[in-house]
């Protein structure tokens, strides 16, 4: 009797952590990466040229619609709807050259979602307000000659601008800083071509700094000081296809893929390199942070590679491109929990990667 009834305490003991983990594997947050497989394709007529990253951009609005931009070789800027599957707008022929790199802010006080779109070619950079789509401003001819291949958000002081690159074959500018009105606000001296830029905000020290990535090195700069903070270098690195600044609470780091095949992890207040863990023998380019221990990295043998940070090493292998990837994003999906899109160079659409449970239960 007693026996019997410890053997049914069990049984039921064993059900319910079933019950629990199939919960956690395919509620509203996968844990594990290692269960992403590819499922489809999202677009029919995206297009990315003279890209490094950030060819599209995929966000939560104010209006808690998730979003992804993109743009096709009409040069038009498409608003597609995650959720609904389906083009809310098209702003179309709305760069006279293509447009290589967009980015989004979620300005909270005036309560509307903003939005850069990069024309590299054209040293041309537009901002959008994606409720109305209206143009609130149009740089041109920001650089006198070379690229202009980004261009990132800067919230300081309470006051929102803008930042652009110098891309100049060895005779670089300034990098350009404008208000919202298009005023040049803001100048930083540089001699070196920038080809990525973003922001970051240390939290505890309270000091707004920039990213720049740079062909062979990537510095840093403290805005509130206005000076150089940083230089992170490794002889041998010869470029990069992606950078990401990640604070884990305990450490902040800047996480970098390279042309050389490696990632290349450094302490971002000291400059030290941390980790450096070979991927594979091609270029690598856009870079995905997952939960602050999973990275997943495109490579230019067509293949997304998810790197486990903590071991230092390759777990898997994700084939569905057919060109290398530039840019690769995460989303919480409330059917199909954490997912990426991803993007390859040139005529490569969007593809969507979900949790594998999802994929079976469609087979089944």
């Amino acid at each position: 009797m007693i026996y019997s009834k410890l053997k049914n305490e069990v049984k039921n003991l064993e059900n319910n952590t079933k019950l629990k983990e199939k919960i956690l594997n395919s509620g509203k947050k996968v844990s594990n990466p290692e269960n992403i497989q590819f499922s489809r394709n999202l677009t029919k007529d995206a297009f990315s040229y003279y890209s490094f990253d950030n060819t599209f951009d995929l966000f939560k609005s104010i209006d808690n619609i998730i979003y992804m931009i993109y743009t096709n070789k009409n040069r038009s800027i498409i608003s597609y709807n995650v959720l609904s599957n389906e083009i809310i707008n098209q702003v179309k022929k709305s760069h006279n050259e293509y447009i290589s790199n967009f980015k989004h802010y979620l300005d909270k006080i005036n309560r509307r979602d903003l939005l850069i779109s990069v024309s590299a070619k054209d040293n041309n950079i537009k901002l959008w307000n994606i409720k109305n789509w209206e143009c609130l401003i149009d740089l041109k001819n920001i650089n006198e000659n070379g690229y202009l291949y980004s261009a990132c958000f800067l919230n300081y002081n309470d006051k929102i601008c803008l930042i652009s690159t110098n891309f100049n074959f060895g005779n670089p500018e300034p990098i350009k800083i404008f208000d919202l009105e298009g005023n040049k606000i803001n100048t930083i001296n540089s001699s070196d071509d920038i080809d990525l830029i973003e922001t970051f905000y240390d939290k505890k020290l309270c000091i707004h700094y920039i990213v720049i990535g740079i062909n062979e090195y990537i510095k840093t700069f403290n805005y509130n000081e206005q000076k150089y903070y940083n230089k992170y270098y490794e002889e041998g690195n010869f470029g990069h296809g992606s950078i990401h600044t990640l604070d884990d609470n305990y450490l902040i780091k800047i996480i970098e893929s390279s042309f050389d095949g490696y990632i290349r992890v450094w302490n971002f207040h000291t400059a030290k390199l941390l980790n450096k863990i070979k991927i594979c023998n091609e270029h690598l380019y856009g870079i995905c942070i997952w939960n602050n221990k999973y990275l997943f990295v495109g490579c230019e043998d067509k293949i997304i590679r998810l790197v486990d940070l903590n071991e230092e090493k390759v777990v898997k292998d994700l084939k569905g491109h057919s060109t290398y990837i530039v840019t690769i994003k995460k989303i919480l999906h409330p059917k199909y929990g954490d997912c990426l899109i991803s993007v390859g160079n040139f005529y490569e659409q969007l593809k969507l990667w979900i949790n594998k449970i999802f994929i079976d239960k469609k087979k089944a």
